[in-house]
This record gives C-alpha cells, sequence and structure tokens, in this order.
C-alpha cells in the first residue's frame, strides 16, 4: 500500500525505517495526550537504574513532539509527572526535577525554532523554585508560537483538578456571583486548567497498561485510546504515527448510532 503524507510535511532522517506515515486523511487528532509510561521498567530490564529510564524517555518526547508537528497535531499533551509521583523517593524525584530542568534548557530553542507553544497543567507551585522559574519564563518566551502547542502535564492529577474547579464554581455560588442552576459541562470545563485548548482527541498509552492514572479524567470522556505494549522509551515516530492510523480507522459517534 502507498503511504501519501500531507502536502505540507517534511520526513526526518531520524526516522525508524518501519515508520510509515498514516494517510492524508481528515481526521488527523486535533489533540493528542499520551501517558508515557514504563520508563522504570525499561530500565530494571538492562540493568540500569530508574533515572537512566528517565533519560531514555527524553529522546522519545523529542521524536514524537517532532512526529505530532509534521502530522499536524495542533495540541500535545504529555502526562510528564503526577500529584502521586511525589510520593516516590527523594532521589528519584530530584532526578525527575533535573531531567526536567535539563529538558527545560536543552529545549527552549528548539521550541522557538519550530514555532511550537508551551503550555503547562498540574500544580505547579510544588515544582522547585528553579524549575518554575524556568518553566514559566519559556511559556511567556513562547506565547506567540502557532504550529503547534506542547503541554506538559506536571504534578497533575485529575481528580484534584476537578475538586478546584467544583471549590471555583462553588465560592462564586456562595457569593452570589453564580446561580447553581446554570452550572452545566460547558461552565465546567471553563474552570479546568485545559479550558483554552480542545479535549483529546487520542490518548495513547505506553507499557501496556490498561489504566488512566488519574489523567484528564474529563477531557478524555470520548477520547479514542490506543495502548501500546512497548514502554515509553522505545516507543518513536512509527509508533505515533501507528496509534493515529488505528485512530483513523475508528468510528466517532459521541454515544450517536
Amino acid at each position: 500500500m502507498n503511504i501519501l503524507r500531507p502536502s505540507n510535511s517534511t520526513r526526518t532522517n531520524s526516522s525508524p525505517s518501519d515508520a510509515q506515515m498514516p494517510p492524508a486523511h481528515p481526521q488527523i487528532p486535533a489533540h493528542v495526550a499520551i501517558i508515557m509510561d514504563g520508563n522504570g521498567r525499561w530500565a530494571k530490564d538492562r540493568g540500569l537504574p530508574r533515572r537512566e529510564g528517565h533519560r531514555a524517555g527524553a529522546e522519545s518526547v523529542r521524536e514524537v513532539m517532532e512526529a505530532c508537528k509534521e502530522l499536524g497535531v495542533q495540541y500535545l499533551t504529555l502526562y510528564a509527572f503526577s500529584s502521586e509521583n511525589w510520593n516516590r523517593p527523594q532521589a528519584e524525584i530530584d532526578a525527575l526535577m533535573s531531567l526536567l530542568d535539563r529538558f527545560l534548557d536543552e529545549k527552549a530553542k528548539d521550541l522557538a525554532k519550530q514555532n511550537v507553544r508551551l503550555q503547562a497543567i498540574g500544580q505547579l507551585e510544588r515544582l522547585p523554585a528553579k524549575t518554575r522559574g524556568k518553566l514559566n519564563k519559556i511559556i511567556a518566551n513562547t506565547a506567540h508560537h502557532d504550529s503547534m502547542t506542547l503541554v506538559l502535564a506536571l504534578s497533575y492529577g485529575a481528580r484534584e483538578e476537578i475538586v478546584a474547579a467544583a471549590k471555583s464554581l462553588a465560592q462564586d455560588a456562595a457569593a452570589g456571583r453564580l446561580d447553581p442552576e446554570t452550572i452545566d459541562n460547558q461552565l465546567f470545563g471553563t474552570r479546568l486548567q485545559t479550558c483554552e485548548m480542545p479535549d483529546p482527541d487520542l490518548l495513547i498509552r505506553t507499557s501496556g497498561e490498561l489504566r488512566l492514572s488519574n489523567f484528564l479524567l474529563w477531557q478524555i470522556s470520548y477520547a479514542e485510546i490506543v495502548i501500546v505494549k512497548k514502554f515509553w522509551p522505545d516507543f518513536r515516530q512509527g509508533d505515533l504515527f501507528a496509534a493515529v492510523k488505528e485512530y483513523q480507522g475508528r468510528q466517532r459517534r459521541f454515544g450517536a448510532l
């Protein structure tokens, strides 16, 4: 089968030989969300420290970001650090924050060159001050970029996000600023951190695990879910293309016939 590419795409030389661009198709997902799972197990299988798995996963981030931009995906949200991850050993948390700092340092110029906007969701106030400062600087410097938006979910938990939205509405109602009868799905959505972006069309989870892990629980109500057995450090451009092709082959009915 001949694989067609969107006419405005450019293929990177680093693509694996089996990476096939999905055929030109109106159903390119506007928003792809990924649960990047399996870094620790990838490292364990190789007799390496867990931090090496996280470091190897950074290369997958680069390839997937470039592949999404090539396809014309508008938003890419990566589950980088959950609110529950703060319960991990301090040494691993420190290693993850160090890798995040390094990622931000290395990606600042790259995001500018590719015209990619950076955003972040989660309890960002819990991040180390140094990391938070770097993150805020890049978010401000890329705010005008418009080729794609990369969203990092950091110290993020969907239940916490939903509770915060409910509290916000309750406070407004208690103060008389809001009639509780006017609260509906649309209004509730405006109190979520993702209110300025579309809900994910496609959710990908690596490592073969069949759970959502407290990720975008409100927003993925009608997302198509693709489970990939590979650990995140082994996930490459071809795997992203395959997931999008699977998405394109599904019929999205949103509850209708």
